[in-house]
């Protein structure tokens, strides 16, 4: 039998947003729009830092079918702006100067190891854990 204080002070799993703070299950499947104000892809999943709890990529998806074949692009949560009027994410590039970002496939276990400096070179911000 639960204990009506453990009760009590569980949290809301369905907590709501305020002006400075969303969930990350409402960040997944967030259109983002390129400088062009064109759709260009979804946030797919966040990566987060183990031991900082800092967002360090949003992992972008576009391409493909039904789900099936999309490209993933990592973006520096940096280069990321809310647009209330879009109700999506704003990135200061166009669709195709995404294109050309680095970008992995689905079953590359160690891209992230092998390609974390080139993300942020290509974005041109300095990375998360410096």
């Amino acid at each position: 039998m639960l204990n009506e204080e453990a009760d009590v002070s569980r949290v809301d799993p369905n907590v709501k947003d305020t002006p400075s703070l969303i969930a990350s299950d409402r960040v997944e499947g967030t259109r983002v729009y390129g400088a062009d104000g064109k759709h260009i892809g979804s946030i797919e999943r966040l990566i987060i830092g183990k031991q900082d709890g800092r967002v360090a990529y949003a992992v972008m998806s576009f391409g493909g079918f039904l789900g099936i074949g999309n490209d993933h692009y990592p973006l520096p949560w940096e280069k990321l702006t809310y647009d209330t009027q879009l109700d999506g994410y704003r990135i200061d590039l166009t669709k195709e100067e995404i294109e050309n970002a680095p970008s992995y496939a689905d079953d590359d276990d160690n891209w992230y190891n092998d390609n974390s400096r080139r993300i942020y070179d290509y974005y041109g911000v300095p990375p998360y854990w410096m």
